[in-house]
Parts: C-alpha cells; structure tokens; sequence
C-alpha cells in the first residue's frame, strides 16, 4: 500500500521558497535548508504534506500542472498576509458562491485561495 508522503517543488533557491512556504503554512523549515534543497515538514495532523524544495537551474516558465489550495475562514486578512510574504496576486474568482484567489509564490509556483 501506498502512503501520500509529501510533494516536492523545483526551485531556483530551495531555502527562499521553503521559507516562504513555512510562514504561509505557519510551520518551520527543517534543519540543514539551503539554496539547493530544503524541507517543511508536515505539523500536526491535517496540516497537509511535507514540502521539499530542490534547486534547479531554470525559472519557471510554464503554467503548473499540479497547485496547492488553502482554505481560510478570514479570507481578506488572509489574502494580505501572503502578499506581504512576497506572494503576487494573479486574479480574483467568484463562482456559484466559490470565491478564491490564483496567487504566485516567490518561485512563480500558482496556487490558490479558497474562502471556507
């Protein structure tokens, strides 16, 4: 049987986006990070997957085709905290009573925000 253990991302500097990815995740970048790899372990229960970050030698230049969602109950503050943390907003949705925001890590990596 397989267990979902953890998802890995491509980096150009794997320290920079663990850490952005630690304060986004409210956790801590493990022990030993640096430019080529590093790792936020997953907290407690239900706080979601370990993150690995591994350096390689080209920037993103493509759409994902695999992106996290967080899910908050204080969408606005929520929303400005990641920007502060160096997140860019990409474009606001609001569906059928579904509201997120696509946001770029540092990396350029899309992800979204879903209100919950």
């Amino acid at each position: 049987m397989n267990a979902f253990y953890g998802v890995a991302f491509d980096a150009v500097d794997a320290a920079r986006a663990a850490r952005f990815w630690a304060a986004a995740l409210d956790r801590d970048v493990a022990d030993g990070a640096d430019e080529n790899d590093a790792v936020v372990e997953a907290g407690d229960p239900g706080s979601g997957p370990r993150l690995a970050f591994h350096k390689v030698p080209e920037a993103k230049s493509t759409k994902n085709r695999f992106h996290p969602d967080l899910i908050t109950t204080d969408y606005e503050g929520e929303t400005e905290r990641l920007v502060r943390l160096g997140a860019a907003k990409l474009a606001d949705f609001d569906t059928d009573g579904a509201r997120w925001t696509r946001f770029a890590d540092v990396e350029g990596n899309e992800f979204d925000l879903i209100a919950g």
